[in-house]
């Protein structure tokens, strides 16, 4: 089915509005047509190059223009896209190329962040397993900074702006995402034409989206991640809508953008959010933010209540919380756009999906209230599913079982059918036999005056087996004391749950998707 083909989603609004803006980068502006253009361009070039349906091929942009012109002329060329997490090193970018089984390589050069940076050749090594790589530069017209490579703009100069996109199944893989290897090497999610279509345009729907009275999207969540892919980029393309880039998230810029812009669709994580409160200080004119801003999308992880709150409190906006994971390309559930939202909840299952909870290391379906206070691992089964991990059938085998999928977290449902994320199973503590969830511990400190941010740990411990630890970030001009936070936190909650151990930090380290790296915590 070509109709299937993810490419569609560009392909369709850009004959339906041509002269709309679709990426806003700074002064740049593009319009659909020439966004459209440009991945014809690209597909033409990879498809001289003997780029073929099916064939993979890698990717590493930050959010620019060019990723989004990339991405969508590599599936026009029938091809997978290999979204890299921009801060790969080489010798990852190699593991990812050589698991994948790319076929080409598309790099952006210009950042010393990324494998080719402004020295030029850190990660060129990694590339050798390709049998095609190219170099994409900031000025298109500019030579390769490596010797005996070519960029991209310049191969893709004599091509033209028409491209007969190749006849894809709804089955084919269209994108390949990697997950982020917490428990070992990281392993690819091939994600169906379908998946991906599906997802953007189910999820889009959710929010309300109208084509004719289209959204301004702010990207801020990395393109390469599945949640800035299908819930930005992806879903407003579904709907001729314009999205205007930041390639790096900080808190100042994002809320002069949405002030200059006049946004209307706001999606980041938590870590996002508590940033742009943060920001707030500075005299930033919120009511003007707040007149357009329509909807506020939280996801990636679990959405501090205090957070909630304080930000509905200064933007007059609630914010919607989903969830989801790479292997769901993403959207699983999320609050519903115009009912009451539940602060702490991530909704009910998108149409077409299901949820169900299940009991630990079995496919048993347990219910609210039941055993362990009906806290079961979240399993996910519909049309977001993926097609399975690349190359790794026994690892697809123990994740997926008759269409549902295992998502390793830990969660509970009301009586209305309302899901609540409780924990990561992983991140789970478990001091003098008792279980301790680290989220519902962050909540409470959330509600210190003196605590901005806050990351619980469990650290072994000699007779509990482990003993709960907090890093805290103090609020600003804050000056709570260990002993102080530890026995106001004995006052708040059950013994075995308070935190004995405190660190004060002046930072968290986050991923680039601006995920709280808890396993670089100790």
């Amino acid at each position: 089915m070509t109709d299937y083909n993810l490419a569609t989603l560009l392909e369709d609004s850009a004959a339906a509005h041509p002269d709309r803006d679709a990426i806003v980068l700074g002064a740049t502006r593009l319009t659909y047509a020439q966004v459209d253009g440009a991945a014809n361009q690209v597909a033409g070039l990879l498809a001289s190059r003997g780029i073929e349906r099916g064939d993979k091929v890698a990717l590493s942009c930050p959010n620019l223009p060019y990723f989004t012109i990339a991405y969508f002329g590599i599936l026009k060329a029938g091809a997978t896209v290999v979204p890299l997490n921009v801060l790969l090193k080489g010798r990852e970018v190699a593991y990812h190329l050589a698991d994948s089984g790319a076929k080409a390589y598309l790099c952006f050069q210009g950042t010393p962040e990324l494998p080719i940076g402004q020295e030029g050749h850190s990660g060129f090594q990694a590339t050798e397993s390709c049998e095609h790589f190219l170099v994409i530069t900031a000025d298109p017209a500019a030579e390769s900074p490596i010797e005996s490579t070519e960029t991209m703009g310049r191969a893709m100069a004599g091509q033209p702006p028409t491209f007969a996109s190749v006849a894809t199944d709804e089955d084919d893989t269209a994108v390949i995402l990697y997950t982020s290897g917490t428990t070992g090497q990281p392993k690819g999610a091939e994600l169906r034409h379908r998946n991906m279509r599906d997802n953007a345009l189910a999820g889009a729907d959710l929010f309300g989206a109208d084509a004719a009275t289209p959204d301004t999207y702010l990207c801020v969540l990395p393109l390469f991640h599945s949640f800035g892919q299908t819930v930005i980029q992806n879903g407003a393309f579904a709907f001729g809508g314009t999205v205007v880039m930041l390639p790096r998230f900080e808190a100042r810029p994002a809320l002069e953008l949405m002030l200059e812009h006049e946004v209307s669709f706001f999606a980041g994580v938590p870590t996002m959010y508590w940033g742009l409160l943060g920001a707030l200080e500075d005299g930033v004119d919120v009511s003007a933010i707040a007149a357009n801003l329509r909807i506020a999308a939280a996801g990636g992880s679990a959405l501090p209540v205090e957070v909630h709150k304080d930000f509905e409190k200064r933007f007059g906006v609630t914010i919607l919380e989903g969830y989801g994971l790479s292997e769901t390309s993403p959207v699983a559930s999320f609050s519903r756009l115009g009912e009451p939202v539940r602060v702490g909840s991530i909704g009910t299952p998108i149409p077409g999906v299901e949820m169900k909870l299940l009991a630990p290391e079995s496919w048993e379906e347990i219910e609210p209230g039941g055993p362990a206070g009906g806290v079961g691992e979240i399993a996910i089964r519909g049309h977001n599913i993926m097609k399975g991990y690349h190359g790794r059938p026994d690892a697809t085998a123990e994740a997926i079982q008759d269409g549902w999928f295992r998502s390793g977290d830990l969660g509970r449902k009301d009586d209305d059918g309302w899901y609540y994320i409780v924990d990561r199973s992983k991140d789970m503590i478990i001091r003098g036999g008792f279980n301790v969830y680290p989220r519902e511990i962050e909540e409470v400190l959330l509600t210190h005056p003196d605590v901005s941010l806050a990351a619980v740990i469990g650290v072994p411990h000699e007779s509990h087996g482990e003993e709960i630890k907090a890093v805290v970030i103090r609020a600003k001009d804050a000056t709570v004391t260990e002993d102080e936070l530890v026995a106001w936190g004995k006052e708040q909650m059950a013994a075995y749950k308070y935190p004995r151990v405190v660190e004060f930090v002046e930072a968290l380290p986050m991923t680039a998707t601006g995920k709280i790296l808890k396993r670089e915590l100790s």
